[in-house]
């Protein structure tokens, strides 16, 4: 298998599902759109050898996690317990149609985590997450894009994160960068690290290890002074008050999971994927 660098995006696709059948015994190119396979591609910068690596062992990593049984069984009780430790949530979206996405760090210890859930059953719970977004929340923002939206915006807030904390949780995060990195590429639009202390460039360092060069281009670190950064990139009425916006939704931004996958903007959605699992438990 030779390198592709350089060849247009279009004809290195081609070659790449032409060998996928040989290669990747468990392609399927009905289950494997072409979104899907540009994803890896460019994760690989449209290197073939890379890529196919890349997107085999992606395959293996879903038969043997057992994505699917997650998505259609997965039961997570203990979520509002995790959520008021870790809060992580989508809401709405930004000027480009992607869903912004936020991570509140600061009140996460890992002795607390560890009382409540389980890693093993959180990073179930991540990567259901990830699969939502993938199949509901990204098709419900095309809709409402009129074009293909395939990316998200992300707010890390680390505000009252001693270094102590963080280092505590440095495993727990490799863990879900690694599976961010390696199975769902090329969705990350921008990140926002908010709240930084000065400190945190210490630990940055050690972050930037486990990203590749691309993805630590679309994050800017920020301290307490991110107001007018984010409203470049997230209108005010998409983005909750207590981070410089205008929304203040009746549930709390946190628990309203508000954007065009739910709130009846968009013809097909909400559907019964995304009622199934919400009753199965966020």
């Amino acid at each position: 298998m030779t390198s592709t660098v350089g060849n247009e995006p279009a004809e290195v696709l081609t070659k790449f599902k032409a060998i996928l059948p040989q290669q990747c015994p468990l392609y399927d190119s009905k289950e494997h759109p072409d979104d899907l396979l540009l994803r890896f591609l460019k994760a690989r910068k449209f290197d073939l050898e890379k890529a196919m690596l890349m997107f085999n062992n992606y395959l293996q990593w879903r038969q043997s996690f057992g994505v699917e049984d997650i998505v259609n069984k997965f039961v997570y009780p203990e979520y509002d317990k995790v959520m008021e430790l870790y809060p992580r949530f989508y809401h709405k979206l930004d000027k480009l149609g992607r869903p912004v996405y936020f991570e509140v760090l600061g009140g996460i210890s890992l002795k607390a985590f560890e009382s409540i859930t389980t890693t093993d059953r959180f990073v179930q719970y991540y990567v259901r997450e990830y699969e939502k977004t993938g199949r509901y929340r990204f098709a419900a923002a095309s809709g409402k894009a009129g074009h293909i939206v395939d990316k998200s915006c992300t707010i890390m807030d680390l505000k009252n994160v001693p270094l102590m904390q963080f280092n505590s949780i440095r495993k727990f995060l490799a863990q879900v960068a690694h599976i961010a990195q390696n199975y769902y590429p090329e969705t990350l639009g921008k990140m926002f690290i908010i709240n930084a202390p000065m400190l945190f460039q210490t630990c940055w360092a050690i972050i930037k290890g486990m990203l590749d060069e691309a993805t630590v281009a679309k994050i800017s670190i920020l301290g307490t002074s991110y107001q007018k950064e984010l409203l470049e990139v997230v209108d005010a009425a998409n983005l909750p008050a207590e981070y410089g916006g205008s929304c203040q939704c009746a549930k709390g931004c946190r628990h309203s999971d508000v954007g065009p996958w739910n709130d009846g903007s968009v013809a097909g959605f909400p559907n019964s994927f995304w009622e199934d699992i919400n009753k199965r438990g966020c």
